[in-house]
């Protein structure tokens, strides 16, 4: 099935956003397929290698759009190093990039046929699919109401529903290979295992599974937390600590002693990838 509209797919260089535009190559062909792929500059390895395996399959280039800043650069050059409540790199590093390609190559549901009356613009009309699963029909919800006038689908949400392992199995019967981050439990493939939206479970599973990473992050925040105060700037966390009903920082340093220590830590406080949603809960730190 064919018709005259680009589809483009948010392709994250996971298993969701890639059988996502493995359904909508089904549906319509890969003639007018766009991956559309946000580096953050940190990113695995084996993330780049399945985007390759994934381009190979599908026959479809990967469309690579970056601004050229890692998260912790990014938080440096803002002044706020990011966490769940101000996920910034989600912003500007994914978010952002994504949606500026979409406005300068697509044209939104709203404005086609204003812009087409005047014959001012070569944009074609366009549908924007997201790499999200049957447990997050909200943030489809979410991000509909922030972008009204445009075409937002995510195919793992039609028929047949598939989990995660399913998507593993589907996967590996067609030759992809999965990507270490899932094999070493991570519920994502993004940034190299780490994400300012993450919980303290999370951190504690990378200490121990990819300790380097975790030390790498430890100094980050160190280097950024005394370049903020250098500036008069009272830097945040990424983590909280909750301890006693009271909410204080909780610094990747101060953690890694805990784990040491042989403190046991809740296994549920996982957090969750959020980049590419909506942003309306986002507050930007220029406000």
């Amino acid at each position: 099935m064919t018709d005259d509209r680009m589809h483009v797919v948010n392709f994250s260089g996971g298993l969701c956003s890639f059988w996502a535009a493995v359904r909508v190559a089904e549906k319509y062909g890969t003639s007018d397929l766009t991956l559309l792929f946000a580096d953050t500059l940190i990113e695995d390895e084996e993330l780049y290698e399945f985007n390759q395996q994934a381009s190979e399959f599908l026959g479809v280039p990967i469309t690579r759009i970056s601004i050229g800043l890692t998260p912790w650069e990014l938080f440096r050059q803002h002044g706020l190093i990011g966490n769940s409540r101000f996920p910034i790199c989600s912003v500007y590093l994914k978010r952002e990039p994504l949606d500026a390609w979409h406005l300068a190559n697509c044209l939104d549901t709203v404005q086609e046929q204003q812009v087409r009356l005047f014959d001012l613009d070569a944009r074609r009309p366009a549908t924007l699919y997201l790499g999200f699963d049957w447990t997050k029909e909200k943030r489809l919800i979410d991000l509909r109401q922030e972008l009204p006038t445009w075409q937002i689908e995510a195919p793992m949400q039609w028929a047949p529903t598939w989990d995660k392992c399913r998507m593993e199995r589907e996967a590996v019967a067609i030759g992809i290979r999965i990507p270490r981050l899932y094999t070493l439990g991570f519920p994502h493939n993004n940034c190299g295992g780490r994400c300012v939206r993450a919980g303290i479970s999370h951190f504690v599973h990378l200490y121990r599974v990819l300790p380097e990473r975790f030390y790498e992050w430890e100094r980050e925040e160190q280097v950024t937390r005394r370049d903020l105060e250098s500036r008069g700037i009272v830097p945040f966390s990424i983590l909280k600590d909750r301890r006693g009903g009271q909410y204080n920082h909780l610094w990747l340093e101060d953690l890694r002693k805990r784990i040491d220590a042989g403190e046991k830590f809740a296994r549920d406080e996982w957090g969750g990838c959020g980049c590419a949603g909506a942003t309306r809960e986002v507050v930007q730190i220029e406000q």
